[in-house]
Parts: structure tokens; sequence; C-alpha cells
């Protein structure tokens, strides 16, 4: 399987990819999913993909080789969005290729593709990339894409990051978001390509392979567990059954119960004691009457 975010921010841009294709307790498949289409000064475009190997390897080459019918290429398009086309087009063009002969074997045509970069003249521009070879655009009310394994590295990304963040704080956000799928989802492994692209670079000047031994890596991983343990301890529990405004960590107000819903019992069935009164490990024991 998969896991890769790539950001679209002021200052630039953020890509991340793992590089697991499979994974079993005696089968693990690593080629990597990050792909950079760069002529320096003129252009730079990073392309990853998550699905189907053959489809994702396929259609890589076919981007590089793509020429339309006006003689675009990727290497001479004209902005992102005419370069997003070609990959769109590349898509399709394997679709058509191959589908039909991946049906008879009851294989899906699967690819997803988050697909970015600059070219000279304009800003920096992300998009996604379906399989039909359809695709949106990046803007700032959602300054990211994720494409495979996404949910368990959603929520970080989606209380950190906006337009504004530092490409710095981007690409640690980005490292925690995949430490959390990597903790959580076997399929999803190292090692991980991270490019992060400042804005009007046009050529790739920061990148890494992250392998199991990176010192930064392991650090993030290390004080992030510590971190929200942490955290999580020094939060308050659960207050129920309490007036309101007596403490801030009131769960349950003692004037407006909750009431779970209870199947009634078969028809013959005696009832037996009523059920008892909700309480909580939060409750303190009642004090005994003094005399």
């Amino acid at each position: 399987m998969t896991y890769c975010v790539g950001m679209r921010l002021d200052a630039g841009l953020v890509f991340l990819a793992d590089s697991r294709t499979n994974a079993g307790v005696d089968q693990v498949g690593t080629f990597r999913k990050l792909s950079v289409f760069e002529n320096p000064g003129d252009r730079m475009m990073v392309m990853m993909t998550a699905g189907n190997l053959s489809i994702s390897q396929a259609v890589r080459q076919t981007v590089s080789a793509w020429v339309s019918e006006n003689g675009t290429t990727i290497w001479n398009a004209p902005d992102m969005y005419e370069a997003a086309r070609i990959v769109g087009d590349a898509v399709r063009a394997v679709y058509r290729q191959e589908s039909a002969r991946l049906a008879e074997h009851g294989v899906d045509f699967n690819i997803s593709i988050v697909f970015g970069g600059q070219i000279q003249g304009e800003r920096c521009r992300l998009f996604y990339v379906y399989s039909a070879g359809n695709f949106i655009e990046s803007h700032d009310e959602n300054p990211y894409f994720q494409i495979g394994e996404a949910k368990y590295g959603k929520p970080i990304i989606d209380r950190v990051v906006t337009p504004r963040t530092s490409l710095d704080d981007a690409a640690k956000c980005a490292l925690i978001s995949m430490d959390s799928t990597l903790r959580s989802n076997i399929s999803v492994g190292l090692p991980l390509d991270l490019l992060v692209y400042e804005d009007g670079s046009l050529a790739v000047t920061r990148f890494v392979t992250i392998d199991e031994h990176n010192q930064y890596f392991q650090l993030l991983r290390t004080s992030w567990g510590q971190q929200l343990k942490t955290v999580f301890e020094g939060m308050a529990a659960p207050v129920w059954d309490a007036a309101p405004g007596t403490t801030d960590n009131v769960l349950s107000s003692a004037n407006l119960h909750s009431r779970p819903v209870r199947a009634a019992l078969p028809p013959g069935m005696t009832a037996g004691a009523p059920p008892a009164p909700l309480q909580s490990v939060a409750e303190q024991p009642p004090v005994p009457a003094q005399h």
C-alpha cells in the first residue's frame, strides 16, 4: 500500500512518500513512488503515485514521453495546469491500453496521483489526479492532498498546516503524519522520500531519503510519542453528574441526564432489578455521615 502527502504553502511545496508496495509475514516490496521532472531554472515538478504499481510505472513513463496534438510535453508546458492535463491524458492512455486485460484477471484500474511544482513565470501549484484522468487543484482552504492510507495522518495536518506554515514546520508535520501512519498500518513502510521546495528555486535543493537510521526522524518519533503521552496524562478526567460551572471538566450535568437506547425485553420475560444509576470512576465515594 502507500501513504503520500503533498502540501502547497506560501513559501513553497512539501512532498513526502513512503516506499512500501505490499506487506506480509514473509514478503515486503519496496518501490519508490516519488518522481521528479526537473529542468533547472525553468521548471521543477513532482509526481507521487498510489495504487497498482504496474499502472503507476506505466503512467510515469507515459508522462515522460507524452506529446499532445499541439506538441505540448511535460517539458515545455506553459503552466502547471497544462502539465497536470498531460498527467491526466497519460492516465487515460494507460487505461485504454491496460484496463481490458486487467479486467480479464479481476484487477481494477487503480491509481491516484499527487502532482505539483512550479514553472517559470507562475506560482507553485498542486493537483490531485484521479483514476479517470480528471483532477482538482489545491487552494488556500485546502492546502494539501493525501493519497493511499490517508486517515491515520490526517488529524495532525488538519490541526497544524495552513498556507502560512513555514516549510520546515510543514516538513515536520508531514513526518509526524507519516509516523502516525507507520505505527497504525503495516502496509506503509520505510524508507521515505522527502522533498522540500522553496518558491522560486526552479530546482530541487532539499531532498532526503529517510531510513530507520535517520537521526532526526528517530528523534521526532520518540519525542512526539512521549509528548503525546505527557499531554494526555495532564488532562483532567471527566466529572459526572456535577452542577454546571462547578468545574471545567463536567462531562454530564446532574440536571440533564442522558439515557442509552435500551432494547425491550422479550414477551414473557420478567424484568429484574431496575438499571443501576450511571456512575463513573471519576466520582468520589460518598463521605460517611458524622454522629
